[in-house]
């Protein structure tokens, strides 16, 4: 069973982290992702938009995959699926990335389970956003 690191891990996660890939960002404003997003490039991340079939969201180049993103990534942070968060982790330990944030409501144990194996941080169903003014601000 999956059990999240606990609120000291989350903060230094959070406070070493400097760029966020947002894998599933939305270009609709009223999306919780795209919300998000927002927010953490006002808290002063590098925000990385990774979904196919856009090009730029929130005025920066979008990406279809992790593995097009030309810099270093530090937190992969995922508004998808449960069944979709899988192939998502499988990259994220292919390109050898340290950390996986599924947000709230984004459970995929078996996922979870391999990117711990794989030596990645990971947190589960929790909300970035909430997580940050919790623990960071």
């Amino acid at each position: 069973m999956f059990t999240n690191p606990p609120p000291q891990a989350i903060r230094a996660l959070l406070k070493n982290a400097k760029t966020i890939a947002v894998v599933g960002i939305s270009p609709r404003p009223e999306r919780p992702s795209h919300r998000i997003a927002a927010r953490l490039i006002e808290w002063g991340y590098r925000v990385i938009p990774v979904r196919p079939a856009i090009s730029e969201v929130l005025g920066l180049k979008a990406y279809a995959r992790l593995s097009d993103v030309p810099e270093r990534i530090d937190l992969v942070d995922v508004f998808r699926n449960p069944e979709d968060a899988g192939p998502i982790v499988d990259e994220c330990i292919a390109l050898k990335l340290p950390a996986v944030w599924l947000q709230e409501g984004v459970i995929n144990e078996a996922a979870a389970g391999r990117a711990l194996a794989a030596g990645m941080t990971v947190v589960m169903d929790r909300c970035i956003s909430v997580e940050y003014r919790r623990l960071v601000a």
